[in-house]
């Protein structure tokens, strides 16, 4: 296996880079169209969301939509949204890298944690995470206002 180099993990800057992470994004969040994402994503790059990807071979393999934060019990923090990897290429390392890379930013930028919530049903997810040495910290809490 080819090793992954962080020059082949880029910030989406533009309408064009946003684009081509849609279909990779879209896998983890299959209620999104591209009409409903663009506005959104633009939205929220104005409120401090930024999505990275990792590009190898001429495609999308994996994004990561990050906020840096700051919280009394965590002072500032590296919050992950979004982590998918393109189905086609998991287990290739991907994942590993794009995590090593969104740490490496955190610390750049001197946060204390990196820090993401993973639906209960997200076994891999799961399993992925805990070889990547996170743990679980807390439970995560949620009321429908709907």
């Amino acid at each position: 296996m080819q090793a992954i180099k962080a020059e082949q993990i880029y910030l989406a800057q533009d309408t064009e880079q946003l684009q081509r992470c849609f279909a990779v994004i879209r896998q983890l969040r299959p209620h999104l169209s591209w009409e409903t994402f663009l506005p959104q994503v633009q939205r929220q790059q104005v409120a401090g969301y930024r999505l990275a990807y990792l590009e190898a071979h001429g495609s999308i393999c994996g994004v990561a939509g990050f906020r840096l934060l700051e919280s009394l019990s965590s002072g500032k923090f590296l919050y992950v949204d979004d982590l998918v990897i393109d189905a086609e290429q998991r287990s290739r390392g991907y994942g590993a890298a794009l995590l090593d890379w969104l740490i490496a930013y955190a610390r750049t930028e001197g946060c204390c944690s990196l820090e993401l919530d993973s639906s209960v049903q997200r076994a891999e997810a799961h399993r992925f995470y805990f070889r990547q040495r996170l743990h679980i910290s807390g439970y995560h809490f949620s009321l429908s206002l709907e």
